[in-house]
């Protein structure tokens, strides 16, 4: 199995090399079209899983990247929509249980690295719907927050 699970990946944008061997990519959706700009957006993950009941045994990956969905407001068929998918309209339970699903899957030890855009819905209220502090990460609003977590060895 691959040390590294990305659960929710998309066109996998931040990825240096959108094909490392190293990382398991997995999305809800499978996909390809043509942006507004002309461009091709493909979501074409390893597997297609709902990031809040992964299949995956529990402990099995020493990295777990937790990108999820950010937006509660976006067109059906926008082109924001297909790059960055939309939040249910009860967000919070289903933010929370995706973070605990990705600790859920994630090794002892291993790390949890969680990306937010505030778009849309603050930092601190994202932080709130997870209900667990970070151990490192943006400490004031940014359009782009990183926070990592390290599960506990016990």
């Amino acid at each position: 199995m691959k040390p590294v699970l990305d659960v929710a990946c998309g066109s996998r944008m931040f990825y240096w090399n959108k094909h490392d061997p190293r990382v398991h990519f997995n999305d809800l959706r499978e996909f390809e079209d043509t942006l507004c700009d002309g461009r091709k957006f493909i979501v074409n993950p390893d597997s297609c899983h709902d990031f809040t009941d992964l299949p995956f045994p529990a402990e099995s990956f020493s990295c777990v990247i937790y990108d999820p969905p950010h937006l509660k407001f976006a067109g059906k068929d926008s082109w924001l929509a297909k790059k960055y998918g939309v939040l249910p309209e009860d967000w919070r339970p289903f933010i929370r249980k995706g973070f605990e699903e990705s600790k859920r899957v994630l090794k002892k030890g291993g790390t949890l690295i969680v990306k937010w855009s505030t778009n849309q819905i603050s930092a601190s209220e994202f932080l709130k719907a997870i209900g667990e502090k970070p151990m490192i990460g943006t400490r004031r609003q940014q359009k782009t927050c990183w926070y990592i977590y390290v599960k506990d060895e016990g």
